[in-house]
């Protein structure tokens, strides 16, 4: 190995215990989430059981709940526990539509950030300073769309929250555009979901009539009080999500069509 070869081998960025280190200390917080069981907190049965004491604090404590409510939802985001729907719901249902949306939208944002700023630093540089040539194609084709490409992934629930988060990580994208790009392309769902959470009473209250009703004819264990997604996401709101998503991609294909004239001319 020429002494040239030498100085670049040791210019690439290495995966050392330094750069590992906030992904250990990641990882570890997600193991002892898991293990200490508080995703199940995460649910529509806690959140409906809970109604009253929450609106109490709430209402005397605006404040600090708000505040406790971006930390928790930022926490779940960067550890990337299953229930990031139920918090947005549960923004609206105890902040109400004109603070929960917003609450929701910073959190979610905020919790997205850590994790894209924890792959980029841990893993992201790396893999790219040692990707082969295919994929640093495909590294500067997102890169050079990479805010309507964020912006579709982020307006269209065909993948992961999780897989979503870290992906532009490892492809190159720049934090400030990664941060736009979540803020603006989450606001439609998170509005959304909020909204829908601000009306939760009433789905609380069917549920809760079904439930008492079954108990009366001798259900017993057969009755269950159950909340799902199902009973808040409609086809109708998916099918608005996937037109904004491809909205989103008009300048990616608009951007393809003029190459391809140029190149033709």
């Amino acid at each position: 190995m020429s002494n040239q070869q030498v100085e670049e081998a040791e210019a690439k960025p290495g995966f050392s215990v330094q750069r590992l280190l906030p992904l250990i200390i990641l990882v570890g917080f997600v193991i002892l989430a898991f293990a200490m069981g508080w995703h199940r907190y995460l649910s529509f049965e806690v959140l409906a059981d809970n109604r009253d004491r929450l609106k109490d604090f709430v209402e005397a404590n605006f404040a600090l709940a708000a505040l406790t409510y971006i930390a928790i939802y930022a926490a779940a985001v960067a550890l990337s526990l299953p229930g990031g729907l139920i918090l947005t719901v549960s923004g609206g249902f105890i902040f109400g539509i004109w603070f929960g949306p917003p609450l929701a939208v910073i959190a979610a944002t905020i919790g997205a950030t850590i994790i894209f700023l924890i792959a980029k630093t841990s893993l992201g540089d790396t893999l790219a300073e040692r990707a082969g040539p295919s994929i640093e194609s495909f590294r500067r084709g997102f890169q050079e769309n990479a805010m309507s490409y964020l912006l579709f992934l982020r307006l269209v629930p065909l993948f992961p929250f999780f897989l979503v988060n870290v992906a532009p990580a490892f492809l190159g994208v720049k934090l400030r555009t990664y941060v736009i790009g979540t803020f603006f392309g989450i606001i439609p769902g998170t509005f959304a979901y909020a909204f829908a959470g601000a009306g939760l009473d009433s789905v609380i209250a069917e549920k809760r009539a079904d439930y008492d009703a079954c108990v009366a004819q001798g259900g017993g264990d057969a009755c269950s009080f159950a909340i799902g997604p199902g009973d808040l996401v409609t086809t109708e709101t998916i099918i608005a999500f996937a037109a904004l998503g491809i909205v989103a991609l008009i300048p990616v294909v608009a951007k393809r069509f003029s190459k391809n004239a140029d190149t033709k001319d």
